[in-house]
């Protein structure tokens, strides 16, 4: 909203400290009640409550997906800028990636741009839209193709991380494609003592692809990464197994290098299905693309950052493993997907760890969440109000997009 309205970092900071202990509420609800991916009963409705008690139209159980929610504010035909919220958890290990705290932010930014425009009795719109199923769902990709992105201007997120020395976050925060296949090979049941030349061993057919699969990761890019188990190995060992399943994950810099690997590895489990006499199919779930995220609105992210004050990387030096849906969405619109870094206990504790677990729930990392609220909707803000902006993320986004496909 910059020089048009006026609307100030401070003002945004005056907004979310007035929702501070309500928004810390929420913060812990969703922290003390982890939930697997289209399974978020609980941080749905805690956020809908929340959401509904401040005023806001909401739309439960939005696009078809049961954990997923929208609410808007703003008027007119204007833009229309949109904050994902994440709210799932991981088996066993609890909030370990810190969704909780990106809940909160994307809330807290919803929030302040809420009321900027109300206060500013500006033309736009502001969406904070629930996106379950992160971890492995697909809930993002879900939510494309049921239209809840369509006729958005641009979308903003963020993403916690370990915090290191005196880092405050890293604006273009880089992440892996991936795609993950349930691989079936099936055989001839056979008594494995009796007459072992009768059946035909889907596990021999699996070991041989798992084992093609180790040699290929000497061939293929340093930073590529293939991980798999071997799901289902047979039944009894002395009956020749006739189905086997290997579960697999494939990732890469980018969603082209990602289609190459996947038709080499498919090579891989096709050769080894011939060798054993087996057939062998694969079912693939939806690919999570490369996070590609807007250069214009990671300046603008960024100049709010200095301008408070905050020590962020501009673009890490390599491309972190992990993967995101949020990629998907980067492909859609122009999309922002900076890292906020909170405080943990040692070096070694990362995301997807039981202490960033524990870490995800302090007091602290919650200030750094909404810290980092309040530079989000500060962009979100810039993004309503200037036109030249807009203009200039979507013609990066055309010119970024125009050949780009998945194949697999």
């Amino acid at each position: 909203m910059g020089s048009h309205t006026g609307t100030t970092l401070e003002q945004l900071a005056r907004s979310i400290e007035a929702h501070k202990e309500g928004l810390w509420a929420v913060n812990q609800e969703i922290h003390t009640h982890p939930e697997l991916n289209y399974q978020e009963v609980h941080a749905h409705n805690t956020l809908c409550d929340f959401l509904e008690k401040q005023g806001y139209t909401v739309t439960r159980h939005a696009y078809g997906l049961n954990t997923s929610f929208e609410a808007e504010a703003g008027t007119g035909t204007g833009p229309l800028i949109v904050y994902n919220a994440e709210y799932d958890a991981l088996p066993e290990i609890g909030h370990a990636c810190g969704h909780n705290l990106i809940a909160t932010s994307s809330l807290a930014a919803f929030l302040a741009t809420a009321e900027a425009l109300k206060a500013n009795n500006a033309n736009g719109r502001v969406r904070l839209l629930g996106t379950p199923a992160e971890e492995g769902g697909g809930g993002k990709i879900a939510l494309i193709k049921a239209g809840a992105y369509q006729g958005a201007d641009a979308c903003l997120m963020g993403h916690p991380g370990s915090r290191v020395g005196t880092l405050d976050g890293v604006v273009n925060a880089r992440c892996m494609a991936r795609a993950g296949t349930t691989i079936t090979f099936r055989g001839v049941n056979a008594h494995a003592g009796n007459a072992p030349w009768l059946g035909r061993n889907a596990l021999d057919a699996a070991v041989a692809a798992y084992t093609n699969i180790s040699m290929l990761r000497q061939q293929i890019h340093p930073n590529q990464r293939v991980h798999a188990i071997i799901s289902k190995g047979g039944e009894q060992p002395n009956i020749i197994p006739d189905l086997t399943e290997i579960q697999m994950f494939v990732r890469a810099e980018t969603d082209t290098a990602l289609q190459d690997t996947c038709q080499r590895i498919i090579a891989c489990c096709e050769g080894a299905a011939t060798g054993a006499g087996c057939s062998v199919d694969f079912k693939w779930a939806e690919s999570y693309k490369d996070l590609q995220c807007s250069p214009a609105m990671n300046d603008r992210f960024h100049l709010h950052a200095q301008a408070d004050n905050l020590n962020y990387l501009a673009s890490p030096p390599t491309v972190s493993g992990a993967s995101t849906d949020q990629g998907n969405v980067s492909y859609e619109l122009p999309s922002l997907h900076p890292g906020f870094l909170i405080d943990v206990e040692s070096p070694e504790v990362g995301p997807h760890h039981p202490k960033f677990a524990q870490a995800a729930g302090t007091r602290s990392a919650f200030d750094a969440a909404l810290q980092f609220g309040k530079l989000m909707a500060a962009t979100g803000c810039d993004i309503l109000d200037d036109s030249s902006l807009r203009e200039n993320m979507w013609t990066e986004h055309r010119q970024k997009f125009s050949n780009k496909a998945s194949k697999i």
